[in-house]
């Protein structure tokens, strides 16, 4: 899940902490960061279209062979989609075609651990935390003879585009991420939070457990639907809609990198050494100078900031969004268009 916990805790050290002004404000003519909050009507919104990308591809770039799919023009202008846990590119089946449509080429790769995406060699470290996922994206990039893309993301997703778009932007033209501004540190997650606050994050501290990396690895996904359901609870997804997804959880790092990740959050497992810098500069909670735009939805039930806590994060144009009609944690999957919408608009102010 997404890394909320340490805006929270950024929030009680009085670190990157603002208020949203109470006016709405126009997105373009404004070199400041600047909160737009708008309530689109998700109502009109027809999900769950499409049920397949049609053949994925795969790529060898940096430890990786990474499986992806791809839809749009291929001279058309870049959009890189982000995927996080525990979903998979589906978060995006609806949202590429719109973006394709518009003469957007739209790439939509799996994360390391996920579906076709494997690792080179067996000796490589299966790391999960924040600073090497945004080098695979990089790595993708160069593979594909990418320059510069929009990204977006949700969830893993959503941290990993902020990550690139403040420590790389010159391959960032714009960005789309739900929940904010979401680069955390070790050494925030250091802070306790409220009990009621620490309870959110039951399954952060399950996998901190030899018994819970066990528990995960046997009942992946009875564990991944328990999750959709509590972060998304008024989601009326069917069965046919997880398992499309549920399939990605089959790869054979997939538990190793989700239990590392969150080992690693909390400082119970060690990233690997040539990211130690990287990660010095994240833990400084840099700020994003590439438009943006945020959203969020009216029904998120996993834990995520208030977009008070957030927006002087991003320095640019930038705007925030609240999306209505019962929308959770997977925005891009619930609300399509929505999200898209937002890509297209964001677009236009790179």
């Amino acid at each position: 899940m997404t890394e909320q916990i340490d805006l929270h805790r950024r929030h009680l050290l009085g670190v990157a902490v603002t208020t949203v002004a109470a006016a709405q404000f126009a997105m373009t003519g404004s070199a400041n960061a600047q909160s737009s909050i708008t309530k689109p009507d998700a109502s009109t919104i027809e999900p769950q279209a499409n049920t397949s990308f049609g053949p994925l591809k795969q790529v060898q770039a940096g430890v990786l062979d990474i499986g992806y799919a791809e839809v749009g023009p291929g001279k058309g202008s870049v959009v890189i989609l982000l995927h996080g846990w525990p979903y998979d590119i589906h978060t995006y089946v609806d949202v590429a075609p719109i973006l394709a449509s518009k003469g957007f080429r739209v790439v939509v790769p799996y994360l390391r651990g996920y579906g076709t995406t494997r690792f080179l060699s067996n000796k490589t470290p299966r790391n999960g935390q924040q600073a090497v996922v945004a080098i695979d994206v990089n790595a993708l990039m160069d593979a594909l003879q990418i320059d510069k893309a929009i990204v977006g993301g949700c969830d893993w997703g959503a941290r990993t585009a902020n990550i690139v778009a403040a420590l790389w932007p010159e391959r960032c033209k714009a960005l789309v991420s739900v929940s904010g501004y979401l680069i955390g540190s070790q050494e925030a997650n250091k802070m306790p939070l409220p009990p009621k606050a620490e309870l959110q994050w039951w399954y952060q501290y399950y996998f901190a457990t030899e018994r819970g990396r066990a528990g995960y690895e046997k009942y992946t996904r009875d564990f991944a639907k328990l999750i959709w359901q509590l972060a998304s609870p008024q989601w009326n997804f069917d069965n046919a809609t997880f398992e499309r997804s549920a399939t990605a959880f089959d790869n054979p790092d997939h538990v190793d990198i989700v239990v590392h990740n969150y080992r690693w959050r909390l400082g119970l497992a060690e990233g690997e050494p040539q990211y130690d810098e990287l990660e010095l500069r994240l833990a400084k909670a840099p700020v994003i100078a590439v438009p943006t735009i945020t959203l969020e939805g009216d029904a998120n039930g996993a834990p995520h900031p208030d977009p008070s806590a957030y927006a002087k994060m991003f320095s640019g144009k930038y705007e925030h969004r609240l999306i209505s009609g019962g929308i959770g944690h997977n925005l891009p999957q619930e609300a399509p268009k929505a999200f898209a919408d937002a890509i297209i608009q964001v677009a236009s102010l790179a």
